[in-house]
């Protein structure tokens, strides 16, 4: 996801959540005046009742729909994993990638043979979908 499409995510969902907080505003105020107003005029009261409750539900009802969404649209970055070999008796080694890490640089002696070890791949480890996506 660019950069461009990740603020403009972040603008409508700020948009809605403005809308929607308006809409819980006036559904609290026409609750207040339908409460208000019960003894003067009971149809008009029972409106603004019922209106205020049907905006507060529907206000409600935005805020988890989006809050749902926000959290299924989190995108987590695979894990990059880093390869060890051993140039002369081949021992291979994979672990997280650490800062510092690049291809070719020399590590630690191999516990077999006592010769450096070498980093030889750097990379990401795509999640299984990912993999299941791919052609054979």
């Amino acid at each position: 996801m660019s950069k461009a499409s990740s603020n403009s995510t972040k603008k409508i969902s700020s948009f809605v959540f403005l809308i929607v907080l308006v809409t819980l505003a006036v559904s609290l105020a026409a609750l207040f005046f339908g409460v208000y107003y019960i003894d003067q005029n009971t149809t008009v009261a029972g409106y603004l009742i019922l209106v205020g409750f049907m905006a507060a539900a529907l206000s409600v009802y935005v805020l988890l729909q989006t809050r749902k969404r926000i959290m299924r649209l989190k995108i987590e970055a695979p894990p990059i994993r880093t390869t060890i070999e051993c140039r002369k008796c081949g021992v291979k080694n994979v672990r997280d990638f650490q800062r510092g890490d690049y291809i070719f640089k020399e590590l630690e002696p191999c516990e077999k043979c006592n010769d450096k070890k070498l980093i030889t791949a750097i990379y990401k480890e795509m999640p299984q979908k990912a993999k299941e996506m791919l052609p054979p």
